[in-house]
């Protein structure tokens, strides 16, 4: 292999990624993997987003999907995508076989984190929502930076829970993050969050407003709606409230 100098890559121009490996994280959810050329790793900071491009029924089709695998990664990059029936791209990507390429441009800057931004994160998942976090996520621990981290992730069932296994394996490994579940139709015995988000789990759950405090926030667009107001009237600031 050689060892020359890493090239950051950015596309404003659908470029084709191989696909190279095909993991199942849940029943709806896989995470694919792309072969990135030698030396080369995207041009993004954690929460940046890819673009995939294709063309269906005829129409040229894009959607943002923002990298699973950690900002610096050389050989390969992961997008981790949740099948939806009304979506196109994602319905797309879940019938692709490994050796055909995806078309993506970017990365895109978006509602990233900057290094040094906040002492303190909250994040507030519904769903999908989790995968523009999960870079974050991972990047903050691996680095061992100084900040903690609470993530409120909402799901319909324990089936739907994405990556659960790695977020309990990092809460008894990090003393920094902490994470609780919410789920509207529960298991028997269930002992977190049940129903949705509301204003009494967003207090008990997150950290306090505070100048040194950012709260990232995605899902559904009328979960997240509502929670943003909610945030706001707790006292967060607008700028704090970030919507990658």
């Amino acid at each position: 292999m050689s060892s020359g100098p890493i090239i950051r890559l950015k596309s404003k121009q659908p470029v084709p990624y191989a696909l190279t490996a095909i993991h199942r994280d849940t029943y709806d959810t896989k995470t694919f993997s792309f072969a990135l050329p030698e030396n080369a790793t995207l041009d993004m900071l954690p929460g940046d987003h890819l673009y995939v491009h294709s063309t269906i029924d005829g129409k040229p089709v894009k959607r943002p999907y923002t990298p699973s695998s950690m900002p610096g990664a050389t050989g390969s990059f992961d997008l981790t995508v949740k099948r939806y029936e009304a979506g196109v791209i994602s319905r797309y990507l879940h019938d692709r076989q490994v050796g055909e390429t995806v078309l993506m441009s970017g990365p895109n800057s978006g509602g990233h984190w900057v290094d040094g931004m906040a002492k303190t994160v909250g994040f507030v998942a519904g769903g999908s929502g989790i995968t523009p976090m999960i870079a974050i996520i991972r990047w903050i621990l691996a680095r061992s930076l100084p900040v903690k981290l609470f993530l409120l992730y909402a799901n319909k069932t324990e089936e739907d829970i994405i990556f659960r296994a790695e977020w309990d394996a990092q809460v008894r490994a990090h003393a920094n993050f902490h994470c609780h579940y919410v789920l509207s139709e529960p298991p028997a015995g269930w002992n977190q969050g049940v129903g949705r988000i509301n204003e009494a789990t967003l207090r008990r759950t997150l950290p306090p407003p505070g100048t040194d405090t950012v709260i990232f926030l995605c899902g559904p667009p009328p979960m997240v709606d509502a929670i943003e107001t909610t945030l706001k009237a707790i006292g967060h600031a607008e700028q704090a409230i970030i919507l990658p």
